[in-house]
């Protein structure tokens, strides 16, 4: 496979499905769709925009299934099937120098986001950082034109009539943007310059995501903070925000009030959301713990009904950090990266995924988190220490555990669903049931969607 072959069909994977059919010849990027051909006289497909070489297709009713390809078409394999995503990151890891190589902001996105979506962060964070550099053009010129505008309102882009359509290239886009800035037309620069920076902006709240999956969350607040710095009601972007303030800042009533501020805009822009009612809920708690001077203050105020469910003195309850997995030093990093994969190391990990396991079935999160917490810098892959993250963060109220949840979930569902049969195995039927029907209820299309209906009837 050739590294364009390798780069284009990582922008299709991460793209809407395309209707071509299978074994269609590639269409170059930025070909645009002919109008539909009549039937009429002058009627002529020359006259479309096919790609060069494609066969001249003629004029009449559509081809019925089964209908012989036309004269000169290439040869479809229909047996073909296309790369997995695990094979298509073999070829481009293989690549050398595509790390370095000059890349469209599509390209650069597309990377980022196919490793993102298959647990290599640290790759991710590389592609996406690319991307992010080829947005910073137009994203300094809305925030110019923005700031000209003052306090009057950015016109919609099909009132400033941008004329964009879906999946047109950034720069593109940009250059529509730089044209009407140059005109002096500020309110049209500022709506086109938004409209193009709608795919940048997902790339900056997907680096993110990355970071913090990584441990580094204040360059996660950064990115977060990108994002609102254009568009203050993204709503991922605003709930990964606040839900960070209130995780690594407790103590910080400034910054507490700035994560209310970020939960109660969310949901008051997005009533419906299925982030809003956790939103509401952590907007009641943090006012209760700015009331008590901090988290610390806050939980000591509640020691007396946690000896109740804690083995802990009240002291220890009192003093057990309750924010989320504390951040990887530089140092720790480079530990990781320089440490070789033997086979005692495996099984060291494997161990601590196994004693995990047993925490989670015993209700022991903060135990199990921190097991798991060992094992994700090495094994970014393992779909079963995920999960395993996942619900521990879950079973704590973190506000991040939504997040990494979903990033569980899209990774592989099917080491969430195992996670259940494990704990029902260890005696934990209640915490079973309880994971299975988050299942049903987060993935509704689950593909052993039937089989997990049976498990939870029984």
């Amino acid at each position: 496979m050739s590294l364009s072959l390798v780069l284009a069909t990582t922008a299709l994977l991460a793209a809407e499905p395309t209707s071509l059919p299978p074994g269609h010849p590639t269409i170059p990027p930025g070909t645009q769709a002919s109008p539909a051909m009549g039937t009429g006289p002058g009627s002529n497909a020359a006259n479309g925009a096919l790609p060069p070489g494609h066969p001249t297709m003629p004029a009449g009713s559509p081809v019925a299934p089964g209908t012989p390809l036309p004269s000169g078409h290439p040869t479809v394999d229909t047996n073909k099937l296309p790369p997995s995503a695990e094979e298509l990151m073999k070829q481009l890891d293989s690549s050398e120098g595509l790390r370095e190589r000059e890349k469209t902001f599509e390209i650069a996105s597309s990377l980022g986001r196919l490793y993102y979506m298959n647990g290599r962060n640290a790759e991710a964070l590389a592609y996406l950082g690319q991307a992010q550099s080829k947005a910073d053009g137009v994203r300094s010129l809305f925030l110019a034109s923005r700031k000209k505008l003052g306090k009057a309102a950015i016109p919609t882009p099909e009132a400033a009539n941008c004329g964009f359509t879906p999946g047109q290239a950034l720069d593109s886009m940009e250059a529509v943007a730089q044209a009407r800035a140059k005109s002096g037309d500020a309110a049209g620069a500022a709506a086109c310059a938004l409209a193009a920076l709608v795919p940048a902006l997902d790339v900056d709240t997907l680096r993110g995501n990355a970071l913090y999956l990584g441990g580094d969350t204040a360059n996660a607040l950064k990115a977060y903070a990108r994002v609102l710095e254009v568009e203050p009601r993204h709503e991922e972007a605003l709930y990964a925000h606040s839900a960070l303030l209130f995780e690594t800042q407790g103590e910080d009533l400034q910054a507490l009030g700035a994560a209310r501020q970020g939960f109660d805009a969310l949901a008051t822009a997005y009533p419906q959301s299925q982030r809003a009612p956790m939103a509401r809920e952590l907007s009641v708690r943090i006012a209760e713990i700015s009331k008590a001077g901090g988290r610390k203050k806050w939980l000591a105020s509640r020691a007396a009904d946690r000896k109740v469910r804690l083995s802990q003195s009240t002291a220890q309850a009192a003093a057990m950090p309750p924010d989320a997995p504390r951040p990887l030093t530089p140092e720790m990093v480079d530990a990781v990266k320089n440490t070789e994969r033997t086979p005692e190391l495996e099984a060291g990990l494997t161990k601590l995924v196994e004693e995990g396991e047993e925490h989670l079935a015993r209700g022991r999160y903060q135990e199990a988190l921190a097991n798991y917490t060992r094992v994700v810098p090495f094994q970014p892959e393992n779909g079963r220490a995920k999960a395993g993250m996942a619900w521990a963060l879950v079973g704590l109220g973190r506000p991040m555990g939504a997040r990494v949840w979903s990033v569980a979930l899209e990774s592989d569902a099917g080491a969430v669903e195992k996670l259940g049969d494990t704990l029902l195995a260890k005696g934990d039927a209640k915490g079973a049931k309880a994971l299975w029907e988050k299942l049903s209820q987060d993935v509704p299309n689950y593909p052993n969607k039937a089989a997990l209906q049976a498990k939870l009837s029984q």
